[in-house]
Parts: structure tokens; C-alpha cells; sequence
């Protein structure tokens, strides 16, 4: 296998793991024997994320050193961020009223799944919905806590505080500094490791579901998927291409750049598992380390393209399905909802459907038909979040030359560099 590169390992898996997951499906062996590879593997990537996260946070805000243009960068990239997902918001709703994927499913023939987790979480989050305590959440009482639950605005915002501290202090910050640059640096080697170990936690993931759930659970739903594979595909060449083409980047170029990473998130359905890759290109691709882990961090709670065009067209979906017909001015009310809740819970288990849930809940339509989709939430899961992960590399572009701190000549070197491996890899 080592002949081959990461992306050709993990789409081989992908393939052996549905086909295994196929022949044994039912089979409580099976999933007994793959599930702890799997979590051995999603482990090893929550593991690393955290680390990387404050590292390079330390690093690139005490390399800036001026909170001016902390908060300008801050300001900017969280206004690019709410216009971004409101736009797949208003697509997603688009499409939903558009096509109407719920009209004339009969939900009492289809399989439902237990839901009551996903209950218990929005009835735990339900009143902190509001600004003032989405900005409150912000701000840690423990950044240690913080640091093991793995929630990454207080994370983000201890980590500006503290790099601006070690800058402010001059000279004896800087054994600081150099000691932050060798974890970092360590951390990108421990990724590189935990990257061998890619292929089987994808084999036995996708081994799992499918022996779970079945290729039969998505005949039922196949409107659904199949409508939000293909929205979720036309964003991504049509919006963020329109995007990337205002910033002067080419949409396919950066897929091709990203290829092993996407691979990979959609494999594994964990964003997670990309991130520290994922910081690592952008800054070879010619995104300043300052700018660059700032905003994909950030962006993994704030832009989540994929997740919010697939919570309005399931909110659509299961409103469609109860027979319930929503009016604009109950829709625009549904696209402020999404806006509040999706960025609220972020970092939640199963927070896609915690949100679909609360925004259900604070619209009157009957929640019990999300129990029908949660089959087939880990096919929708895995492209959604693809989505997530092209957004914020296009995000961190899009900022690092609004900044203008884009490098174009490092770019066109990586560029070049990629497309000559590319080559090299089909000639061999």
C-alpha cells in the first residue's frame, strides 16, 4: 500500500468497508470488531486538534502582535462568515421549496431511529440561543475545561489573549514563543503518524454504518439524498466558484490542491480529521500562518456551509412530510432561527440534528420526523461535510487577501508542485 498515496489508501477502504459492511450487514460480530478501530482512529484525530489549535493560535497572534489588526481581521472574517451562510441558508430553503423532497413520503412506512439524545440536548440548549449568551460562551471560566471538551471559541478566544500577552511582554516572551513553535511543529509530526492510520479507521467507520443501516435504508429517502448531494455540489462550483473567481482563484484548483483532505473528511464524516492538514496547505498555498490559524479554526464554528444548507432543506423536509405548508414570512423566520442555533450549540454530539430539532421545536412542526432521516444522516453527513472544509480554505483566502498578505508567487509554486505530482502519480 505504501506505493500508493493517502487518498488512493483511503478511497480503497471506502470501497472495501461498504462492500464488507454490505455482505455482513446485521451483523453484531461485525460491528463488535470494527467499531473500536474506528473510535481508536476518531480518538487519535480529537487528540491532536486541541494542541494544534492553541500552538498555532499562540504563535500566529504573538507574530502580529498588533490587536488592531486582530480585531479588523476578526471583524472581517465573522461579517464574511454570516453573509457566506446565510447565502446556503437561502439556498438550501431555495431547493426545498423548489423540488419538495417530503411531499408524499409516508413516514409510517419508513424506519425511524431513537431521537430522544437529540431531544435531551435541544431542551438542554433551548435558552441559549440569544447573542448574549452565544458571547458570553465565548468568553471561558475555565480554559482548561474548555481545552478537554474540545470547544474551540473559548479555546480560540483565551489563545488571542495570551499570544497578545507574550508579544506585549517583549524579550521574555520569547522562550515562550519558541517553546509554543516546537509543540506545533511536534504536533504536525504526530499528525503525519496518526495520517497511516487513515485507511483502516475509514474501512472500519464506513464498515459499520453500512452494516447498521443498510444500502436499502436509502432507497426510501433517496430524494433526499440525492437532492442534497446535488445542492450541496452546485454550491460548491457555482457559489463558492463565484467566490473563489471574485477572489481570483480557481474553485477546481483549489479541489485538486485539497484532494486528500476531502477525501478523507468525507470518509470520515469528522472535520476534525482534517484540520491540522488543512492549516498546513493553506499556509503553503499562500495564506499567512497569522491569518491562516485564525480563520479555519474560527470558521469550524462559524461557517459551516454544508451543515446549514442541509438543516433548512431537512427543516423543509420533515415540515413537507407532516403536511405542513410554511409561509415566507414563517420561513424568513426559519432562516433567522438557523442563523441563532447553528452557531449556539456548535460542538454539540450530533449538533446538525440538535439543531434541526431546536429550530423545529421554535416553529411548532412536529420533531418526530427527523427519527426517519437519522438512517441516512451519515450519507448526507459525509458530503456536508466536505462543504464545511472547501468553505473555510476559500474562507482563509478570501481573508488573507482582503488583508493583502496573499502570497501569489507561493501559491503558483505549490500549485505547480501539486499539478507535477499529480502527474508523476498517474505516469507510475
Amino acid at each position: 500500500m505504501k506505493k500508493y498515496g493517502l487518498a488512493i489508501q483511503i478511497l480503497i477502504a471506502l470501497v472495501l468497508g461498504i462492500a464488507v459492511g454490505a455482505i455482513f450487514h446485521g451483523s453484531e460480530l461485525l460491528v463488535s470488531i470494527l467499531t473500536p478501530i474506528g473510535d481508536i482512529f476518531l480518538h487519535l484525530i480529537k487528540m491532536i486538534v486541541v494542541p494544534i489549535v492553541v500552538a498555532a493560535l499562540i504563535v500566529s497572534i504573538a507574530g502580529v502582535g498588533d490587536i488592531k489588526k486582530l480585531g479588523r481581521l476578526g471583524g472581517k472574517t465573522i461579517l464574511y462568515f454570516e453573509v457566506i451562510t446565510t447565502i446556503a441558508i437561502l439556498f438550501g430553503l431555495l431547493v426545498g421549496n423548489v423540488f419538495q423532497p417530503g411531499l408524499g413520503v409516508n413516514q409510517e412506512g419508513l424506519e425511524k431511529s431513537d431521537i430522544s439524545q437529540y431531544q435531551q440536548s435541544s431542551e438542554a440548549t433551548k435558552d441559549s440561543h440569544g447573542i448574549g449568551d452565544i458571547l458570553t460562551h465565548i468568553v471561558p471560566t475555565n480554559v482548561i475545561s474548555s481545552m478537554a471538551n474540545a470547544d474551540l471559541l473559548p479555546i480560540i478566544f483565551f489563545c488571542v489573549l495570551f499570544g497578545l500577552g507574550v508579544a506585549a511582554i517583549g524579550e521574555k516572551g520569547k522562550p515562550v514563543l519558541s517553546v509554543t513553535e516546537g509543540v506545533l511543529d511536534a504536533m504536525f509530526w504526530v499528525t503525519n503518524q496518526v495520517m497511516k492510520f487513515a485507511p483502516f479507521g475509514v474501512f472500519a467507520l464506513i464498515g459499520v454504518t453500512v452494516s447498521k443501516f443498510g444500502i436499502s435504508t436509502l432507497i426510501p429517502l433517496a430524494k433526499l439524498v440525492v437532492l442534497v448531494y446535488i445542492t450541496m455540489i452546485f454550491f460548491v462550483v457555482v457559489v463558492l466558484g463565484i467566490v473563489a473567481k471574485i477572489a481570483k482563484v480557481n474553485i477546481f484548483t483549489l479541489l485538486k490542491v485539497l484532494k486528500d483532505e476531502l477525501i478523507l473528511a468525507y470518509s470520515t464524516a469528522s472535520s476534525e480529521s482534517v484540520l491540522p492538514r488543512l492549516m498546513d496547505k493553506m499556509e503553503k498555498f499562500g495564506c499567512p500562518k497569522s491569518i491562516t490559524s485564525f480563520v479555519i479554526p474560527t470558521g469550524y464554528t462559524f461557517n459551516l456551509d454544508g451543515s446549514t444548507i442541509y438543516q433548512s432543506i431537512a427543516c423543509l423536509f420533515i415540515a413537507q412530510m407532516a403536511g405542513i405548508e410554511l409561509s415566507i414570512a414563517q420561513q424568513i423566520m426559519l432562516v433567522l432561527v438557523l442563523m441563532l442555533t447553528s452557531k449556539g450549540i456548535a460542538g454539540i454530539p450530533g449538533a446538525s440534528f440538535v439543531v434541526i430539532v431546536s429550530t423545529l421545536s421554535s416553529m411548532n412542526i412536529p420533531v418526530e420526523g427527523i427519527a426517519v432521516i437519522l438512517g441516512v444522516d451519515r450519507i448526507m453527513d459525509m458530503l456536508r461535510t466536505v462543504v464545511n472544509v472547501v468553505g473555510n480554505a476559500l474562507a482563509t483566502i478570501v481573508m488573507s487577501k482582503w488583508e493583502g498578505e496573499f502570497d501569489e508567487e507561493k501559491s503558483k509554486k505549490y500549485i505547480a508542485e501539486v499539478k507535477k505530482s499529480a502527474e508523476e502519480a498517474k505516469a507510475a
